[in-house]
């Protein structure tokens, strides 16, 4: 469970990098909405790879044998994003406006939600599981 704490707490940290990048790419009018969270999850996912192989798995793992494994996860899990995002985007776009709120921050927050737990699942069980 510890684990899984910090896993959530570097998560939070990577996300808020994510959506910070979201919003300065959208918001600046740099990129559209979708490739705006590609950048940002891409961007992320250096400090994520850092922060998870030092502090949460405290991995003794040859950066040869786990780079190219997160690698994967990455593709993995910036697949699943990007499906979810533009899915709940294009809702938020033609079905349910939500006119308080930047509808593409909260498509990023449920394509999140939902990354998370796959994510973990590829980090635990196969880029840092000791062998």
């Amino acid at each position: 469970m510890k684990r899984f704490a910090l896993f959530l707490g570097i998560g939070g940290l990577s996300t808020l990098i994510q959506f910070l990048l979201l919003i300065l790419f959208v918001e600046s009018r740099w990129l559209p909405e979708v490739a705006a969270s590609v950048a940002g999850y891409v961007l992320s996912s250096f400090f994520n790879y850092w922060a998870n192989y030092r502090y949460t798995f405290n991995s003794r793992s040859n950066h040869k044998e786990t780079i190219p494994k997160y690698l994967v996860a990455v593709a993995i899990g910036l697949s699943t994003n990007t499906a979810l995002f533009a899915a709940f985007l294009f809702v938020f776009d033609h079905y349910l406006p939500l006119p308080w709120v930047e509808h593409y921050v909260v498509a990023q927050f449920l394509a999140t939600g939902i990354t998370v737990v796959l994510n973990f699942c590829v980090h635990k069980f196969w880029i840092y599981r000791k062998h």
